[in-house]
């Protein structure tokens, strides 16, 4: 069975200060006097006790707040050169808040910086208040160095990083992955008559990851991956994107060209493929998320590319909130804080002080987020049900929906 994920004042939980300097009052005025001093009698010799047997340090039980709310730490990098995605994150998280999280949870916003040191930090300061759970980092550096920290304290630690080679028992990569999205689309690409794909893939880690991903989709899907290019990070990408459209061949209709690369990048290459005739051609493209961005249908010869990715009008209504609140769009990944403090708040529910094991994350029913239904795998890893979209213009068309339900069984 899957279960739906959904600010607060800022921020983080507010102390009782007041109430415990009020106590203290009541109990001054409570004092009896004092009676009269009686002479005490000299003082006997002191003997010195045998020290004590050392006793093992009790281990930090999960806080509740005062207000019988779990405490859930949120780890973003508040400071530093990533401090406005950051923010943005916040913001979203704390719009979950409002739609009906903060019922159940009380959220404690602690900066990381952009630094692994900086997450580590923060982890620690999460341990030494008690938090139940972990959200972020932000980065898969800082979630590397930060999970085990977690873990050793048993508390588990849902990162928004995309990157599955950090993910780990107790360490989960919330982030959309690139290997699923590739395998989706290859998929969906080989239903429609697709039998080899040729690829032009940037000179990145990124890019590598996607390649690799593309290879072991295509031997699932019984595709023959063709020559690759690379694009360089900067500079004239025509002589590569000619390279890679000699690769394809006249017969557009059953070699498509998988082009993992997002903005400002693609403009380049973009314009280099229309430079070539590209929609003459009739050749399929195909992509990832990071063509899941505002504005990508601008790019005139990606018309009619295919990606795969969340369905975009389930977030259509959290965008334009979070626009009426802010004044500004949200930062693409700003569902992902959204959809973890909506978790959250559905572990409290599970029984009195919520339920933050291991076990409760990895339900295999799922859950459902503005990103679509998703499911953590013990191994850390996310599991999505993705959409396969269409670039048609100045909007995304959902093509081929996402599955309703996920088909393995979780592990």
């Amino acid at each position: 069975m899957s279960h739906s994920v959904g600010t607060a004042p800022r921020r983080g939980v507010v102390t009782l200060l007041t109430c415990a300097a009020l106590a203290m009052i009541a109990l001054a005025g409570c004092e009896t006097k004092p009676k009269p001093t009686v002479q005490a009698p000299p003082p006997r010799p002191v003997v010195a006790a045998p020290p004590p047997e050392p006793i093992a340090p009790a281990p930090v039980a999960p806080m509740v707040t005062p207000s019988g709310k779990p405490k859930i730490a949120l780890l973003l990098p508040l400071t530093g050169r990533m401090r406005e995605i950051g923010q943005a994150l916040q913001d979203a998280a704390e719009l979950a808040l409002f739609d009906g999280a903060g019922k159940d949870i009380a959220l404690v916003p602690i900066d990381t910086g952009d630094t692994p040191d900086g997450a580590v930090a923060a982890t620690e300061r999460a341990i030494r208040e008690g938090a139940n759970l972990i959200l972020g980092p932000l980065f898969s550096a800082s979630a590397a160095v930060a999970g085990p920290v977690a873990k050793q304290a048993n508390l588990e630690m849902i990162s928004f990083s995309n990157d599955e080679g950090t993910a780990q028992p107790g360490l989960y990569v919330m982030g959309l992955a690139v290997d699923a999205q590739v395998r989706r689309v290859v998929d969906y690409a080989q239903r429609k008559g697709v039998k080899r794909v040729v690829a032009l893939a940037p000179a990145t880690a990124y890019g590598g990851q996607a390649m690799q991903s593309l290879r072991d989709a295509a031997q699932r899907a019984n595709i023959n991956v063709g020559p690759s290019e690379t694009v360089p990070a900067a500079g004239d990408p025509d002589a590569p994107v000619k390279r890679a459209l000699a690769a394809v061949g006249a017969d557009g209709s059953t070699t498509a060209l998988f082009v993992p690369i997002g903005a400002p990048r693609v403009s380049a290459v973009a314009s280099s493929l229309s430079e070539a005739d590209v929609a003459a051609r009739k050749v399929r493209l195909l992509g990832t998320g990071v063509w899941d961005v505002t504005g990508i249908g601008g790019e005139k010869a990606l018309v009619g590319a295919w990606f795969a990715g969340p369905d975009p009008a389930r977030r259509a209504a959290f965008e334009r909130k979070f626009q009426g609140v802010h004044g500004k769009a949200p930062p693409r990944t700003a569902t992902l804080a959204y959809d973890a403090v909506m978790l959250a708040a559905q572990l409290a529910r599970l029984k009195a002080g919520g339920d933050f094991s291991a076990g409760a994350i990895t339900d295999g029913g799922g859950y459902n987020g503005l990103d679509g239904r998703f499911r953590f795998r013990t191994d850390g890893r996310v599991e999505r049900s993705l959409s396969i979209l269409e670039i048609e213009g100045d909007r995304l068309k959902v093509i081929d929906p996402a599955p309703g339900t996920f088909t393995s069984v979780v592990n």
